[in-house]
């Protein structure tokens, strides 16, 4: 019976400590956050942080280039471009949230003719309305639509002997366009993000047929950096 006595003793001891260590945990959340950030649990201090609405910067390198889906000959090369504007993140429930963006977008294209190289340099103000999903900590994937409007172009023709530069070229019809956006993001630490992106335009950039301009689209490859501030 002592025995017994004693175990139940030891039992409830370890109960009791367990519970004094790990209170907080059964706390709501209301109560936790009140409490001294080194006092409150791990996983409540990351997603506190991650319920918090963030803005930021961001910016980094473009490389684009365009695809043609109606004509299998037509190939160019990719250009450099850049890219910077501010970030948003509006948290909806954990781990998904809304993260907007306005970006400068430099994109364009490069192609070989008979006559010789064609140029072309697109400057963009880029709009993604983005899907935030955390998926494990420190690695996240966002997708969706990109409103992107055109503000500025310029052709460029070298022919080896002189170039020749035409600025905002009529023959580009249609000024705004809708794109499709996906990618992924590396939490180098709470507040700086390692971001890898792909996007490609969803409509053509001519409809005149009559123009030698071909109907193409615009894709884009983005590597670059996020910092937030909280």
């Amino acid at each position: 019976m002592k025995k017994l006595l004693f175990l139940a003793i030891g039992l409830l001891t370890i109960a009791a400590s367990a519970n004094a260590q790990d209170g907080p945990r059964r706390y709501p959340r209301r109560v936790v956050r009140h409490l001294p950030r080194q006092q409150q649990p791990q996983h409540y201090r990351q997603q506190d942080d991650w319920y918090k609405p963030k803005i930021g910067i961001a910016g980094g390198l473009n490389i684009s280039n365009t695809v043609d889906a109606y004509n299998a000959d037509f190939s160019t090369s990719s250009v450099a471009g850049a890219h910077v504007g501010l970030t948003f993140e509006v948290p909806i429930a954990y781990p998904l949230s809304f993260a907007p963006e306005i970006l400068f977008s430099q994109k364009g294209y490069k192609a070989e003719t008979p006559d010789g190289t064609f140029r072309q340099r697109t400057n963009f103000i880029d709009i993604p309305l983005l899907a935030k999903l955390r998926v494990t900590r420190g690695f996240n994937i966002v997708v969706g639509p990109q409103l992107t409007f055109q503000t500025s172009t310029r052709n460029t023709y070298d022919d080896g002997f002189s170039t020749i530069y035409r600025d905002n070229y009529d023959g580009l019809r249609d000024k705004s366009y809708l794109s499709g956006l996906i990618g992924v993001g590396f939490d180098l630490n709470r507040n700086a993000e390692l971001r890898f992106r792909y996007a490609l335009d969803f409509n053509q950039n001519r409809g005149d047929n009559n123009s030698a301009i071909p109907d193409y689209r615009n894709q884009v490859f983005q590597i670059g950096l996020g910092f937030k501030f909280q």
